[in-house]
């Protein structure tokens, strides 16, 4: 009896009429707040949407949810559930200012793929199909089914890509172009020539009003640190470009997506204070980003040299290949298991500017929880509820 009386006197801190009544409560042998802190035996209680109360004690009394475990909801920076083409507007190579959650489907099957392996919280950009494809957003995986019900937060990053993917397609202009695709970059060398075009000119129209271009602003926020600029990268060659063209216009705040090969270049990585988030674990170690080369403990070596790791699945359909697995493979890498907590939750939090909101489980952020049946990530447990904006959206029961 004592605990509910407890989580009342919490809630009752509040003002009575701003304190809305608790609508559920979870108990659990373990609470894995990814802040590094474990309740061994604790209970959650949600109000109005937000985490109330967050006291020890394995039993919520009457009419509590009781599990073995309860982390924070999992998010993903690099879902790869865009639109396809459809979230590009290719009539160019530099489009910045275009914002990639117009083009979303919210019908689209894979979000309720994601939201059932615990993913609560995604970032969506664009393909990486142009050298710089425009903004992302930050979104719930479920809830209403109209963007602004569900953005946390819109153009928070700016999306560019090294590597292949941005120049296929392109071809070298001869004689009379038949196709707005007769252009450059057709090579890696012209992907980079793209970027310090880009921030060149960028440089100029913040100097000169008539040297301004459509989405300069969208650029000109990441020379001035208030966005991150969030790059596709896998390959040794493309990482180091990338933090070459961090330091040369001395962009405050970088992350490389799909940085498989990271380690190879651990010193330059280091030196430019870029982040990284990692690719889906490959049984043979060749990713889909470029084919590029990851050992299973990259992600420990990363945190060994100080390097903020996230984690993606890069919205695997597969159980197998889920966000929660590669959190687990991350494990057999040599990461603890606060490490790969805190790389699925935390972290891509603070990469994304929302950790005020999510990321952790804290009073007063928003009540996504995942329910498990026995120790997160281990590879008996399984996923047997999730909880988004305090309400249960999923049930394996």
């Amino acid at each position: 009896m004592l605990l509910p009386i407890l989580l009342s006197f919490l809630i009752s801190e509040a003002p009575a009429e701003t304190a809305p009544p608790v609508k559920l409560v979870i108990s659990a042998d373990a609470v894995y707040s990814a802040d590094g802190n474990l309740l061994e035996g604790g209970t959650v209680a949600i109000a109005g949407g937000k985490i109330a109360a967050v006291v020890p004690g394995g039993d919520g009394g009457e009419g509590a949810l009781h599990v073995a475990a309860i982390t924070p909801g999992l998010i993903d920076l690099s879902p790869r559930i865009h639109t396809g083409d459809y979230s590009v507007e290719e009539a160019s190579e530099v489009r910045p200012g275009d914002l990639a959650a117009g083009s979303l489907d919210l019908f689209d099957k894979r979000w309720e793929r994601l939201l059932e392996s615990g993913v609560t919280t995604v970032m969506v950009g664009p393909a990486y199909e142009n050298v710089i494809g425009g903004l992302s957003s930050v979104i719930k995986t479920g809830g209403k089914k109209r963007i602004e019900a569900r953005t946390i937060a819109e153009g928070n990053a700016l999306i560019g890509a090294f590597g292949g993917q941005a120049a296929r397609g392109n071809s070298p202009v001869f004689g009379r172009p038949t196709t707005f695709f007769a252009r450059r970059p057709t090579t890696r060398m012209g992907t980079e020539w793209a970027h310090r075009k880009a921030f060149y000119d960028t440089l100029a129209a913040m100097r000169d009003e008539e040297r301004q271009f459509e989405g300069w602003e969208a650029m000109a926020s990441v020379i001035e640190g208030e966005r991150p600029f969030f790059v596709q990268a896998g390959a040794t060659q493309d990482i180091r470009t990338a933090c070459y063209l961090k330091e040369e216009f001395g962009l405050p705040s970088m992350v490389l997506d799909g940085a498989a090969e990271a380690t190879r270049e651990p010193e330059i990585l280091k030196r430019a204070g870029a982040a990284v988030v990692l690719p889906p674990h490959a049984a043979q170690g060749r990713t889909a980003v470029d084919n590029a080369f990851m050992p299973w403990n990259t992600a420990d070596e990363l945190l060994e040299l100080g390097v903020p790791v996230a984690l993606s699945a890069h919205g695997s359909a597969s159980a197998n290949a889920n966000l929660g697995m590669q959190a687990g493979y991350a494990m057999r890498g040599g990461l603890e298991l606060d490490e790969a907590l805190r790389a699925v939750t935390l972290t891509p939090a603070e990469l994304a500017g929302v950790a005020d909101r999510v990321g952790t489980i804290e009073v007063g952020k928003d009540a996504d929880l995942v329910l498990w049946s026995g120790t997160p990530f281990a590879a008996t447990s399984r996923v047997i509820g999730v909880v988004l904006d305090g309400e249960v959206v999923f049930s394996a029961k």
